[in-house]
């Protein structure tokens, strides 16, 4: 690991993962410092990090997307993608996973925390990306490395392994012992640590904790087994080979400490990183690449930019790729290379080409999406990666403040929905609203702020209307007639129309028994057509379902009826009808499943009791030891904001999805609130 010679394996593509506030910005600024790619550190706090660099994310002072930044370490190329850790942004983390060559996964010693982090390990596990976990903020540390340890482990499916201990001065960490080098480093505050002399208990711990790695690195190698067992050491480099080997197998989760903050333990992760990160032709024949002298390429994220057109950050898998060349989609698409750009910090600049391991941005490919593979040959190439956005939570209803910013608007949205695909849009063509959805109420909010300061657009806000209903419980016959004289020819239409109650789930079905042509039967579509208008708006003021409307008589005039006529008079029986038909209001009930740590539990029984949710069970999450997955039904009006409360009870680890079930009704207090609201908004 001492030797300096440059890497074989190309440019790498290395992933900052981990929860939310855990320091992953921090780590890349001081990754970009000690490598010099920057002059100076930069401060999340202070809104002058290369990471958070959108204004929502510096507004909010957390990542609200990925940030890519190019370095270089000991004659090697590195891209770091910087992404969100909150649940609500976990898209752009869950697309750009799949092409990296390894992640580092960021995190503290804070069990609050876990679930977030068996969230984020479960994802990279699932993919078989190789994962460091870099234990950050260590200079906090207030527990022996040990029991952090076991407090972390229960996140991961294979074993944590140390690689370093910690170097104690009383009751604060000063350094730590590297177990591979068998070296111990003290910290220096934004400078490289001191290699110091190993003595003493340090010794002692050092050949305790560098035993316990060796013996978790034989389980999966036979001869250091054996080697231990016959209490022989075994080779620095077998030591470091076996460490290279089980990382990429997945077999292993090497375990780094520092302190972002301080750049303390940035050098020795960039040397583990060197040594034993795979390199891009390890990556491609994970992911199923086929063999290719075509350039290959994976889309990760889709970035439009306020005067430079559309971006598509690449992950170039294979071959060379020229400015200029056609590319071929995994959907079918072409388009041509309009620019590459080297993403490198807050500086992008174009170049010619692109090599295979290399991360850039290309540009003007406007007819392809994130998600996608690309090829430079004649034939659209398979896509490599599929990665379905999480079920929306969230949502609300937009207009444009200007109604002449409507279809700026739809151009806006149809932009972030191309940048982030777990936004989605609704047309509520009932209530003429856009109904925008998404994972949380961060999200959304980010959303609104992107619309304003990138797009121009100005909008109002507020909940989407509830999908209420009505129905009626009494049958009735009524005559429906609309006769108008006004000098020429005027307009007639008479019908008698019987109306029913269907059971739930009926609809509507509509009928006619008319007997020696009291209706013409060219008048007949009309005469549906009315009584489908009356049924738009009952008695309450919401639609009416559930219904059968049967044309039983009627009588016309040879010269002043109409389809128009027919139409009116059906639809004035209709109207006149349901009030006497004894309506009800119904609303929407929807199966709700919510997913949650097992110590948040009894928190969500109780969030769903006190929004009239009625729990059908819960039982464990399979595969997900220490969750549990709760069933409930609940009211879609209680569902709103439910996604807020459930975050705050889980450290914003819970989820849930929702399938509508059927329409009940709603009586008492609870409906005449409703209507009452329901006629204030009329």
């Amino acid at each position: 690991m001492g030797q300096d010679v440059r890497s074989p394996r190309g440019p790498r593509c290395i992933a900052l993962v981990g929860p939310f506030q855990s320091g992953k910005t921090t780590l890349l600024e001081a990754i970009l410092a000690r490598t010099g790619a920057i002059p100076r550190v930069g401060s999340v706090e202070a809104g002058t990090s290369v990471g958070d660099a959108s204004p929502e994310a510096r507004r909010h002072k957390m990542g609200v997307g990925l940030t890519a930044a190019t370095t270089s370490f000991m004659g090697d190329s590195y891209t770091f993608i910087d992404c969100p850790g909150s649940v609500e942004f976990a898209h752009d983390m869950r697309t750009a996973i799949p092409a990296v060559d390894a992640a580092v996964v960021v995190c503290e010693a804070d069990e609050r925390k876990l679930p977030q982090l068996q969230i984020i390990l479960r994802e990279l596990e699932d993919l078989g990306v190789p994962r460091f976990l870099f234990l950050n903020k260590i200079d906090r540390a207030n527990k022996r490395i040990r029991e952090t340890l076991a407090t972390l482990q229960p996140a991961s499916r294979i074993p944590l392994v140390l690689r370093q201990i910690p170097i104690w001065n009383d009751d604060l960490i000063a350094g730590f012992v590297d177990l591979a080098l068998e070296r111990a480093f003290i910290y220096r505050e934004h400078k490289a640590s001191e290699v110091v002399a190993l003595e003493g208990g340090d010794l002692d711990r050092e050949k305790e904790a560098r035993f316990s790695m060796l013996e978790k690195l034989a389980d999966h190698d036979d001869a250091l087994m054996e080697q231990l067992l016959d209490d022989i050491q075994p080779p620095r480099d077998a030591v470091f080979d076996d460490l290279a080997r089980e990382l990429r197998e997945g077999l292993i989760c090497p375990v780094l400490l520092g302190s972002a903050l301080r750049e303390n333990g940035v050098l020795r992760l960039m040397k583990a990183l060197r040594h034993e990160a795979p390199g891009v032709a390890e990556t491609a024949k994970r992911l199923g690449a086929p063999s290719t002298r075509d350039a290959l390429g994976y889309v990760f994220k889709t970035m439009h930019l306020q005067h430079g057109g559309k971006l598509s950050l690449t992950r170039i898998l294979a071959g060379h790729l020229d400015d200029g060349a056609t590319l071929q989609s995994s959907s079918g698409e072409s388009g041509r290379v309009s620019g590459i750009l080297a993403v490198n910090c807050a500086h992008d600049t174009k170049r010619a080409s692109a090599e295979a391991g290399e991360t850039v941005a290309l540009g003007k490919l406007d007819t392809l999406k994130t998600g996608e593979t690309l090829a430079s040959g004649k034939t659209a190439p398979p896509a490599l990666v599929g990665v379905a956005p999480s079920a929306p939570v969230l949502a609300m209803a937009l207009a444009a403040t200007d109604r002449k910013d409507d279809v700026k608007l739809g151009q806006a949205l149809l932009r972030l929905n191309e940048e982030d695909p777990s936004l989605s849009m609704i047309h509520n063509a009932r209530t003429h609203d856009i109904v925008l959805w998404g994972q949380g109420e961060m999200h959304l909010r980010v959303a609104l702020e992107r619309l304003r300061d990138r797009f121009g657009v100005n909008v109002k806000s507020q909940p989407p209307a509830i999908g209420y209903q009505e129905t009626i419980r009494k049958s009735i016959t009524q005559r429906g007639r609309h006769k108008k004289q006004s000098g020429g020819h005027g307009q007639f239409g008479d019908v008698v129309l019987e109306i029913r109650p269907l059971p739930r789930g009926g609809g509507f079905e509509f009928h006619e028994k008319v007997v020696g042509g009291a209706v013409p039967r060219n008048y007949i579509g009309a005469v549906e057509e009315g009584v489908v208008d009356g049924l738009l708006r009952g008695p309450l003021g919401f639609p009416v379902i559930d219904v059968e409307v049967t044309l039983t008589d009627g009588s016309y005039h040879s010269v002043d009826s109409s389809d128009l006529a027919f139409r009116t008079a059906a639809r004035i029986g209709v109207t006149e009808a349901l009030p006497q038909c004894q309506p009800v209001l119904l609303e929407p009930i929807h199966v709700v499943e919510i997913v949650c740590p097992t110590d948040a539990t009894a928190k969500i029984n109780a969030i769903l009791s006190g929004r009239r949710g009625q729990i059908l069970g819960f039982d464990t999450r399979e595969g997900w030891p220490g969750w549990d997955r709760v069933r409930a039904m609940m009211p879609e009006a209680e569902i709103g904001e439910l996604i807020v409360e459930l975050r705050s009870a889980t450290a914003g680890a819970g989820s849930f999805t929702r399938q509508f079930d059927r329409m009940a009704e709603v009586t008492g207090r609870a409906a005449d609130q409703i209507i009452a609201a329901r006629r204030v908004a009329a």
